[in-house]
C-alpha cells in the first residue's frame, strides 16, 4: 500500500492534520479494499483510493524512490515516491500543496533539480491528462528549481 498526499504530510511533521487519506494499492486486491470500506467507517475518515498516477504520467523510478514505513503481517506500507507527490502537488497549486513541497525541499527529501528532470522525462506524455497545463507546470517546477 502507498500512502500519498496529506497522510505522508501528517507523518513527516509537514502539518498536523489532513481531511482524507489517500492511498494505492499494488496491486489491486479485493480484500483490503473491503477493509479498507470497514475502517473508513470504524475510524469515522474519509479514505480515497488515490496517488499522483491517477494525475500525471508515471516517473521513472517511482517505485525505487517509495520509501518503506512499516509491515503489518502481508501488508507492506510505502510513502508513494515523494518527487511523483510534489509535481502532483505543483499541478493543484493548492496553498497546502505548495507548503507541502516547500518542506519536501527544506527537509533534503526533495532536490529540485532532480525533480525539473524527471519533470521533462514525463512532459511529452502530459497529453494524456487534459487536465494538466504542461506549460504552468513546467513553470512551477522551474520556479523551485531556480
Amino acid at each position: 500500500m502507498y500512502l500519498t498526499g496529506g497522510a505522508t504530510a501528517v507523518l513527516e511533521g509537514w502539518r498536523e492534520s489532513t481531511i482524507d487519506i489517500d492511498v494505492r494499492f499494488e496491486p489491486d486486491s479485493e480484500e483490503p479494499l473491503r477493509r479498507i470500506s470497514e475502517l473508513k467507517e470504524e475510524l469515522a475518515v474519509n479514505i480515497e483510493l488515490a496517488s499522483p498516477l491517477d494525475f500525471l504520467p508515471e516517473l521513472p523510478g517511482w517505485r525505487e524512490r517509495s520509501r518503506f514505513r512499516f509491515r503489518e503481517g502481508n501488508l507492506e506500507v510505502f510513502d508513494f515516491d515523494l518527487y511523483s507527490q510534489a509535481l502532483s502537488k505543483l499541478e493543484r497549486g493548492f496553498q497546502l500543496d505548495l507548503e507541502d513541497v516547500a518542506n519536501m525541499v527544506k527537509g533534503g527529501e526533495l532536490k529540485p533539480d532532480r525533480l525539473l528532470e524527471l519533470f521533462e522525462a514525463i512532459e511529452d506524455e502530459l497529453f494524456r491528462f487534459p487536465v494538466v497545463s504542461p506549460r504552468a507546470l513546467r513553470a512551477s517546477v522551474e520556479t523551485l528549481a531556480a
